[in-house]
């Protein structure tokens, strides 16, 4: 039964006029589109369908039989490759920066460690391909290195005298004016003329400060928030202060043994064979105190085990005075005589021996690269000497008073403690010497210099006197950024428990000090050499001796004796024109003498030699 269908079902309903006149507003992304075609409506174009069936080029050909395939072959068409104009985002705006930012060669050139000049050695191809991608990944590290150096916004201060004036007559005072509050509240002094002369050292973040006073005054403090942690009286004489690898670590060379307290002022140890212990000097890296004492013993003490590494015997009676190397953590000891020695765990005698002044050597200063030795003795001259392996003094001054203390900032200034007055000189640069022309500050105390140090990532500096403590502003003294991941003054305990944990399994054994760190990458020849010579003596052969050739067995008849003996003079042979070679090589070359080319030929010319 057929249904009769309804009136105006198959008629399309009327657009209206508004709706087909009404237009999509073209954002300011978009490119403008042609115009429609007269009577077409306004809605979305439509999608054509791909015919995907590939059709064959006019020019190619194509074979009758294949084995491979039926269909036509068609050449395949290269990749078009990515623009590198201005990308567009998700809104379709143009990045007008696109890519990653340009970084300057010389800002690369710093970071890198490959010297690209040498060329690889010839070697396997297995071995020069690590090589190059080694050298690789150090090229996108150092690049990497160079572009983060943008996140360091902090610059070194400086300070500048006004049309020629002389930088060493401006006063603290001065400086505390000029600078704002937060630099001039690092400026302060500690009145404690009770339990003088003091002694102190700051923790390897910058954020806490020690002292100790001759008198038994031993305290420990935050002296950025000025929050005092520990303030105790040990009832003896305190000849040294030192940090250990943290804030919570504290080592007192009191007048008959050294102890170890936290920073609640609680003793924790007593070791009793460091005894008379007069200096003390802590290796990070290494996880070693040492000490130096009357006795002229030098005692290295493994804080992390808590035993006795080595105990040398400098020979030279009374030592008061030591520094060490923050570059290879060699300590330097300075002796009556008027030499300075450098010594090691790994060996018993020391490593270098230089003479510095014709009296008694008062004070010793490294700075934090390594390169530059400053010295002052009983002749009143401050010295600067080179330590690159020549030893050699670069420069000299005569001193109204000998210097008796000194000490070098993270940027290579110098500072010298002469009776009550404290004296600062700069340098070119971080790596350059201080130039001992015209001091950069000068600065008079209430009482006699008996300990200098500059605070670390801070432009301070540290003195402990006859009268108390006095922190000195010193502009361009300290590093302005500091390693969050080694060094954080602002980290939390959590943190800091963290960071002990991954320097304890880092730790660097006290074996490995020496001269040139850096030697610890090469073969020691010499040594391979002598244990190979004492096995074999040991042994009575040698067990890596190349074994004798042996010919393999062969079949149908070529095994004969007559065919193995002459297999053997063949290797033989070989081997001996290799030596031969080896040897011709290794002899100097003669140089023929010149025969004179005018003169004739004479009968005589065979017995010239």
């Amino acid at each position: 039964m057929e249904t009769v269908p309804k009136p105006g079902s198959n008629v399309p309903p009327k657009k209206d006029k508004l709706q087909a006149k009404k237009k999509k507003p073209r954002r300011y992304w978009e490119e403008e589109t042609t115009p429609t075609a007269a009577g077409a409506s306004p809605g979305a174009p439509r999608k054509r369908k791909r015919n995907r069936e590939l059709r064959p080029q006019k020019n190619t050909h194509i074979p009758k039989k294949s084995r491979i395939s039926k269909k036509p072959q068609v050449p395949k068409k290269p990749r078009e490759q990515r623009s590198t104009g201005p990308q567009r985002t998700l809104s379709g705006a143009q990045d007008p920066f696109a890519g990653p930012a340009p970084v300057p060669v010389e800002v690369v050139q710093k970071f890198c460690r490959i010297d690209k000049s040498k060329k690889l050695p010839h070697s396997e191809t297995k071995i020069r391909s690590r090589l190059e991608a080694a050298e690789a990944q150090e090229e996108e590290i150092s690049v990497e290195a160079a572009r983060s150096e943008l996140l360091l916004a902090e610059e070194p201060g400086f300070l500048e005298g006004e049309d020629g004036e002389d930088t060493a007559k401006i006063r603290q005072a001065d400086i505390v004016e000029a600078v704002d509050i937060a630099s001039a509240a690092k400026h302060f002094n500690l009145n404690l003329r009770q339990f003088g002369p003091y002694r102190l050292n700051y923790s390897p973040t910058g954020r806490h400060l020690a002292f100790g006073g001759r008198r038994g005054h031993v305290a420990a403090l935050d002296w950025v928030t000025k929050k005092l942690m520990c303030e105790i009286n040990v009832m003896e004489a305190v000849r040294d202060i030192r940090f250990l690898h943290s804030e919570a670590l504290l080592a007192v060379a009191q007048n008959r043994w050294l102890h170890v307290y936290d920073n609640q002022g609680i003793e924790l140890h007593c070791v009793r064979r460091c005894d008379r212990v007069t200096r003390l000097e802590f290796l990070p890296f290494h996880f070693l105190l040492a000490t130096a004492s009357e006795t002229g013993f030098l005692t290295y003490l493994d804080v992390s085990v808590g035993k006795i590494v080595a105990a040398l015997n400098a020979r030279a009676g009374r030592l008061d005075v030591m520094t060490q190397n923050p570059y290879n953590a060699v300590i330097h000891l300075g002796h009556s005589n008027g030499t300075v020695s450098l010594w090691s765990p790994a060996m018993k005698e020391p490593l270098a021996k230089i003479l510095c002044h014709r009296g008694g050597v008062r004070a010793v200063a490294v700075d934090s690269t390594g390169t530059h030795m400053a010295t002052s003795g009983l002749d009143h001259q401050l010295k600067i000497f080179d330590l690159r392996g020549t030893f050699q003094p670069l420069s000299a001054r005569t001193l109204p008073q000998g210097a008796g203390h000194l000490a070098f900032s993270q940027r290579g200034l110098l500072a010298a403690g002469m009776g009550d007055v404290v004296n600062i000189w700069s340098g070119q640069g971080k790596a350059s010497p201080p130039s001992l022309e015209r001091p950069y500050l000068t600065h008079r105390l209430s009482g006699h210099v008996h300990g200098l140090q500059f605070c670390p990532f801070e432009d301070v500096l540290g003195v402990g006197h006859s009268g108390g403590i006095t922190s000195m502003l010193v502009p361009g003294a300290a590093e302005p950024n500091f390693d969050g991941l080694e060094s954080n003054p602002y980290r939390s305990r959590k943190q800091r428990q963290e960071w002990e944990v991954k320097a304890l399994l880092e730790k660097v054994p006290a074996e490995l000090i020496c001269l040139d760190p850096r030697a610890m990458a090469e073969v020691d020849v010499i040594s391979l050499e002598q244990e190979k010579k004492e096995r074999v003596e040991r042994l009575g052969y040698d067990p890596n001796a190349k074994a004798p050739f042996r010919p393999k067995a062969k079949q149908k008849g070529r095994s004969s004796t007559a065919s193995l003996v002459k297999r053997k003079r063949k290797v033989m042979d070989e081997e001996h024109r290799d030596k031969v070679r080896q040897s011709l090589e290794q002899q100097p070359q003669k140089q023929e003498k010149a025969k004179p080319t005018a003169a004739r030929p004479s009968a005589l010319d065979r017995f010239v030699r």
